[in-house]
């Protein structure tokens, strides 16, 4: 049974990562590049739109849960002897709260919230600037959460392989 419980919660904490750091990705690398080729004022509403439609059950549960469920695959493997695995288990909790959690409430959820309070402005050159002021910041900060996302998958891949190689 614990090892039943360990698989899914290392399973189940491998693909809520894959899932983060794919979405990261694909905002730093393509949606906000696209949004960046956009009419300024089309680029604020299409992302006053994604801000509002990505607050939904699957994503925040991913993207809340994620560490914890790690940390549950840890504790378990803990109990199944398996201590090398487990400890990079709580380092991918880690990673991930540090580099993804606390960066998306200290800096990117802020400025979407002060972006979604912007009425978008009929003279081109303000909806030039306030996109100008949101879209560096803010992908410079959401490349950061993919990397730490991404370092997030890695170490809970390496924590399977060793407690594959000791099974």
């Amino acid at each position: 049974m614990k090892f039943s419980l360990a698989a899914a919660s290392a399973a189940l904490s491998i693909l809520m990562a894959a899932g983060m750091a794919g979405t990261f990705f694909a905002f730093s690398a393509g949606v906000m590049p696209g949004l960046n080729a956009a009419r300024p004022g089309a680029a604020i509403a299409a992302m006053q739109g994604i801000n509002q439609k990505i607050q939904n059950p699957v994503f925040v549960g991913a993207f809340i849960l994620l560490p914890v469920v790690a940390i549950a695959a840890g504790v378990l493997l803990l109990t199944l002897g398996e201590r090398s695995a487990a400890v990079l288990f709580f380092a991918a909790a880690a990673a991930y709260f540090a580099g993804a959690l606390l960066p998306s409430f200290a800096v990117n959820i802020p400025m979407n919230d002060d972006l979604d309070a912007v009425r978008i402005p009929s003279d081109l050159a303000e909806a030039a600037r306030i996109w100008s002021d949101y879209s560096g910041r803010w992908t410079a900060w959401n490349t950061v959460r993919g990397v730490f996302s991404a370092a997030s998958l890695l170490l809970m891949a390496a924590g399977v392989h060793l407690w594959g190689r000791n099974g």
